[in-house]
């Protein structure tokens, strides 16, 4: 092969290397970020609502497999564990909690993600509430679900009816834009 020959086929090559990293890109990073984003806004939401109408099989379908609840401190590990320490809230028999989303925040792989919101526990006993946050991370799972694989809180301190209104006013079941 001559030198002109072999040059003729740089231009050529630099376009084909262009396409290629090109094809690697996603067309449109940032749509396929958001609707992450609301798919895991759904679930953590749905989840929450599991607990609320006291179905273990449907809280136990957001769980991981392998997941660990309290990371922050004695940690419970596996679906079945966390099912068993849950059941007394599942059932309905201890405090009641309800919570939502504020925030979603899918990281760079687009199969991890972030949910952090507010925690509203009630003593049926007495009647008081307590506010906390939750923080939980989320994977989609090989099925394609999206399933918590970590989560944690913040220990809740009492809060007035002022709170208790003010965290009912703020649950949004539409994601937002981000």
């Amino acid at each position: 092969m001559t030198a002109g020959l072999r040059l003729s086929w740089l231009p050529l090559l630099a376009v084909l290397a262009t396409g290629a990293r090109a094809a690697e890109t996603p067309a449109a990073p940032a749509a396929a970020g958001d609707a992450a984003r609301c798919a895991v806004w759904a679930r953590e939401l749905g989840f929450a609502d599991a607990l609320a109408r006291h179905d273990a099989e449907a809280f136990a379908g957001f769980l991981h497999a392998d997941a660990v609840f309290g990371v922050g401190h004695q940690p419970t590990r596996g679906r079945a564990a966390i099912l068993a320490d849950w059941m007394p809230l599942i059932e309905g028999k201890a405090l009641e909690l309800r919570w939502y989303p504020e925030r979603v925040s899918v990281g760079g792989d687009g199969r991890t993600a972030y949910s952090s919101g507010p925690a509203l526990y009630r003593n049926p006993k007495d009647g008081s509430y307590r506010l906390g946050r939750f923080g939980s991370v989320w994977q989609q799972d090989a099925d394609g679900q999206w399933r918590v694989i970590f989560d944690d809180g913040v220990r809740p301190a009492p809060v007035d009816e002022a709170g208790v209104k003010a965290f009912e006013a703020g649950r949004r079941d539409a994601c937002p834009a981000s």
